[in-house]
């Protein structure tokens, strides 16, 4: 029997368009910390507290964007979207002032986390379910692949430029294409779900997946700690500058490595094993990066962190869909996001506090126990938890559209 088509148009559409917002929204990241305490001279809890902003934001709409994904017009809701959070960038270039810069990271935050979720909706939708699995997979690996070149390139930018207003024009350009991507894909017709209910929890959090979401919060905090401090943590306790680019270099290739060889195994369904594999390999990194023996512990963990990463997350991402109906997809991607930005948010906050009133080590020791934590509730509740409530139609063997 052939495979149906994995690489179609609409999909490859999608994945790009994912890949652009990432990536300008990530180039960023590393050196807002940077920027905040060159420009504003802000101390680091303060910093933690302004960069926090977006994830707030992002949590109180993303509940709401997947029900309205799951009601309306999904193209149309992507595209609305996009467009918003392509122009807020011009904010960025605008803010002359701490308070105007927290409040446009934050009002950013709230079509960021609208178009994650219409985005990564749209693809699943555009995808042939046998192939689902595997397609989810390498999908993620286009936002978490961005998250992990574009902070290099932005330090990389950064270090022979030394200018900010370019790394901001350069998002906005970026931004843009990726709309102009979304606004390309065409979707196929969708039929109305007989007998929805009209109000329910379940459309703006997928009850069903309570414990995942739980573990994915904890990933999400170590996520938060290391991505928005440790360019700041190379600079000031290493003396690396341009090292950090390589770190997230390292990353990126461990998470592109661990996506190609673990999509034989998404195919297969083997969805706990693979996050379970993914959560453990991350345990290694990041206790390599906490207890700091040298450089060569600093660059090695950035491979690890990717590899697990690059394992973990699209095997939840798999478990939050097969938990939901064909109807809650947009429910099931904005819980997961949504999750996953309450641990970043945590480990922002949490980052920020320790570096200022401790120190740094302090700050990925913490992210470093989250990671445990997360990794032991797999072993012992998620993977029972998981397999209890996922739907039959999605079951090795079952293919549905």
């Amino acid at each position: 029997m052939q495979k149906e088509k994995l690489w179609n148009s609409n999909y490859c559409k999608a994945m790009a368009g994912n890949f652009m917002m990432f990536f300008s929204f990530y180039l960023l990241t590393p050196l807002l910390p940077i920027y905040l305490d060159a420009q504003f001279h802000a101390d680091k809890d303060l910093i933690g507290l302004v960069l926090s902003g977006y994830v707030i934001a992002a949590l109180i709409v993303r509940p709401f964007s997947g029900f309205i994904v799951d009601s309306f017009n999904r193209k149309k809701v992507l595209m609305l979207c996009f467009f918003f959070f392509f122009i807020c960038f011009t904010g960025y270039i605008g803010a002359s002032t701490i308070l105007m810069f927290a409040i446009v990271r934050t009002i950013h935050g709230l079509p960021f986390g609208a178009t994650t979720v219409a985005n990564s909706t749209v693809a699943i939708d555009v995808l042939p379910s046998s192939r689902r699995n595997e397609g989810v997979g390498f999908y993620g690996l286009s936002n978490n692949l961005a998250m992990a070149i574009a902070p290099s390139a932005g330090i990389y930018i950064y270090s022979i430029t030394d200018n900010f207003s370019l790394l901001f024009w350069i998002s906005l350009v970026v931004a843009f294409v990726g709309f102009y991507m979304a606004c390309s894909i065409k979707l196929p017709a969708r039929a109305l779900v007989a007998d929805k209910p009209k109000l329910s929890l379940d459309h703006f959090f997928l009850g069903r997946a309570w414990l995942m979401a739980i573990n994915i919060l904890f990933f999400g905090l170590c996520w938060g700690v290391m991505s928005n401090y440790v360019a700041l943590y190379g600079k000031q306790e290493l003396g690396i500058t341009d090292g950090t680019g390589l770190f997230f270099a390292l990353l990126s290739a461990g998470l592109f490595v661990s996506r190609l060889y673990g999509v034989k195994s998404l195919r297969e369904g083997r969805l706990t094993e693979n996050a379970l594999e993914g959560a453990s390999i991350s345990c290694v990194g990041f206790l390599l990066f906490a207890l700091s023996p040298g450089t060569w512990a600093y660059y090695l963990s950035a491979i690890l962190i990717g590899l697990g990463n690059g394992r973990m997350y699209p095997a939840f991402l798999n478990m939050f869909i097969c938990v939901a109906r064909k109807d809650q997809r947009g429910t099931a991607n904005s819980s997961i996001l949504t999750s996953w930005d309450c641990g970043m948010g945590l480990g922002i906050l949490l980052g920020g506090f320790l570096a200022e009133y401790i120190n740094f080590s302090a700050a990925f020791w913490g992210a470093a126990v989250s990671q445990i934590a997360g990794t032991l509730l797999i072993v012992f509740f998620t993977r029972k938890f998981f397999k209890a409530r996922m739907l039959p139609e999605y079951m090795p063997g079952n293919n549905e559209p």
